[in-house]
């Protein structure tokens, strides 16, 4: 089966349910508070991937059955939740950009070039 929310409405419909309830729980953890500029947003993400880098670099050090798997799915998820939340800082369109960013991926898968 092959899925593909920019051509199954009803996929989309269930993406956007959930990421529209996501950002109305993002606005009741942080209030009105928004971040309409890019640099804002930039930073705080860079926070979020430096907590990232932090854990590679830990990660090397610890035994991986050790290793507190929870700090990494807790950062991930902190960028993905926050994302939501800058999109619409921005007043940008949640979906649009998905679509955007899908088709930018598989450009860059069928193009063969190494990453």
């Amino acid at each position: 089966m092959k899925v593909d929310m920019r051509i199954h409405p009803p996929i989309r419909d269930q993406v956007h349910a959930g990421l529209s309830a996501l950002r109305v729980q993002g606005r009741q953890i942080w209030g009105d508070t928004r971040h309409p500029h890019l640099p804002e947003i930039t930073i705080r993400l860079m926070v979020g991937v430096g907590d990232l880098a932090r854990l590679a670099r830990e990660y090397t050090s610890w035994p991986p059955e050790v290793f507190p798997e929870k700090h990494r799915k807790r950062e991930l998820g902190n960028i993905l939740f926050s994302t939501i939340r800058w999109i619409d800082d921005l007043g940008l369109d949640v979906l649009e950009c998905l679509d955007l960013a899908i088709e930018a991926q598989e450009k860059f898968a069928g193009s063969g070039r190494p990453r």
